[in-house]
């Protein structure tokens, strides 16, 4: 009749514990503002295919041979991903910790003694003795402290990961910019080199001329001496490749030495890219991911505070065999078992609890005003982008007017001066006024990929929070 008694009672409690209330509120995401569309892109724009806006490979748009190849590499290969991916690990281990604390503990011991006596009459003895015996010892969850813990945790998890994705996409979107500064490096280069082509064979014809006495000595040795001057800039520009072929290197998860990337004359497509309505930043940027996340741990470590206030039940049971002598452990009548429960509450401790609990509410109200500080930084983040963007396609096509005027007066510039109409200065303001447009144009193109890249990974890349491996606010049940 006991044993029935107990257990009824025990799956009553269980019963309790595992659909018994739990203390704290239940996790509600705070709502933020979001404008309707983006500043940037004023009136009606035509609705891009799907198909187009940046995927998990979002790098291909840019048509890139090196990116092509070398990019996937960098979420397997790179250091800060990997150290990331391990503290990933660690998170979802940390779950699996605190569901345990869901489950009864269950053990078995046995142990054998042998003791020798000595009696009055100086005769001795030898007695053996034994034991065998199962423990199960359990503290219902009552008041809901280890399912919150475990939610706790599992937001902290799913934060973990989307830290992963955050840190895999700022080394990605790093890996294009290093590609897309050597790539405008190498066309730097050409163009140098194509400029100091052109200044010696302008230097030939002065040198020409100068032996001819038909122009001062002077025109030589400007004319020598800007050739020189771009002579250096082109030797310079080999500090900078080797700079970014070394970054390359690192952000694959290779030493700098180990990668040697060849020439190439061709920049990288300048892509469009499909922007979308603002609130999807709230899926698919990894770090407001991270902000919305830490609110849902620290909402469940305000239950887990305010369980303090409650008793902690704790249950004990045990049940084996004891005998002395050794012989005929087994026997029903060697059987012994034991129960027990223990229940305590803290009557005074200082404002202790109450003071928990108020850092709680403190901490879930700072990680609310990061949530909502990360998606305004968001949204000035690819309005940025998109200004940049806009401002800098105006600022092409003037450049690449004032390139071609510029080579234009450049031909003009020297035939003149070959006729002796003008002086030398006038054709050396020309050459130098043509390289100067020339690189502006170029590092425009530059900045225009490099603001593509930003807005790609404003954007949040090709992820999304719903590739959280974790169901939102799901609890874990025994």
């Amino acid at each position: 009749m006991s044993a029935r008694i107990g257990r009824s009672a025990a799956g009553a409690l269980l019963v309790l514990a595992l659909g018994g209330c739990m203390a704290g509120p239940d996790y509600q995401r705070p709502s933020v503002t979001m404008p309707a569309q983006y500043k940037d892109l004023p009136g009606w724009i035509q609705a891009a295919p799907a198909a187009a806006a940046p995927k998990g490979d979002w790098w291909t748009v840019f048509n890139d041979p090196l990116l092509n190849e070398l990019e996937p590499q960098v979420a397997v290969s790179n250091q800060t991903v990997a150290q990331s991916y391990a503290n990933y690990q660690a998170a979802l281990a940390a779950v699996k910790l605190a569901q345990s604390a869901l489950y009864p503990t269950l053990g078995v011991a046995g142990g054998v003694s042998r003791q020798r006596a000595v009696g009055p009459a100086g005769v001795s003895a030898v007695h053996s003795a034994g034991s065998i015996d199962g423990n199960v010892s359990w503290a219902p969850d009552l008041w809901g402290r280890v399912r919150r813990g475990v939610q706790q945790n599992q937001a902290i998890a799913q934060a973990s990961e989307a830290t992963l994705a955050n840190a895999t996409l700022s080394m990605q979107t790093a890996f294009a910019n290093a590609v897309i500064n050597l790539r405008v490096t190498d066309a730097n280069i050409d163009l140098l080199k194509d400029t100091v082509d052109a200044y010696q064979q302008f230097l030939t014809v002065v040198t020409n001329q100068d032996q001819a006495g038909t122009v001062p000595p002077s025109n030589l040795i400007s004319a020598r001496a800007q050739l020189e001057k771009t002579q250096a800039s082109l030797i310079a520009l080999g500090v900078a490749r080797a700079q970014y072929t070394h970054a390359i290197a690192v952000l694959v998860g290779k030493t700098p030495e180990a990668l040697d990337i060849a020439h190439s004359s061709a920049l990288p497509n300048l892509p469009t890219v499909p922007v979308g309505v603002p609130s999807t930043l709230l899926q698919r940027r990894p770090d407001i991911a991270i902000a919305e996340r830490q609110m849902a741990a620290q909402n469940a470590a305000i239950g887990v505070a305010e369980t303090a206030y409650f008793p902690n039940l704790s249950l004990s049971a045990a049940d084996g065999f004891s005998q002395s002598p050794l012989a005929g452990l087994l026997n029903v009548a060697n059987h012994v078992w034991s129960l027990g429960a223990n229940l305590g509450v803290a009557l005074f401790e200082g404002g202790q609890r109450h003071a928990q609990v108020a850092v709680a509410k403190a901490n879930y109200d700072a990680t609310v005003a990061n949530y909502r500080g990360t998606v305004l930084t968001a949204l000035r983040n690819v309005e940025d982008d998109l200004s940049g963007l806009r401002i800098l396609a105006q600022q092409a096509d003037v450049l690449d007017a004032a390139v071609r005027d510029a080579t234009r007066g450049t031909e003009i510039a020297r035939n003149e001066y070959q006729a002796g109409t003008v002086d030398f200065t006038t054709v050396a303001v020309a050459q130098a006024t043509q390289l100067s447009n020339q690189q502006a144009a170029l590092a425009a193109h530059q900045q225009r990929l490099l603001d593509t890249v930003s807005l790609i990974g404003d954007l949040g890349g090709g992820w999304s929070a719903d590739d959280l491996t974790l169901a939102q606010g799901a609890q874990a049940k025994p």
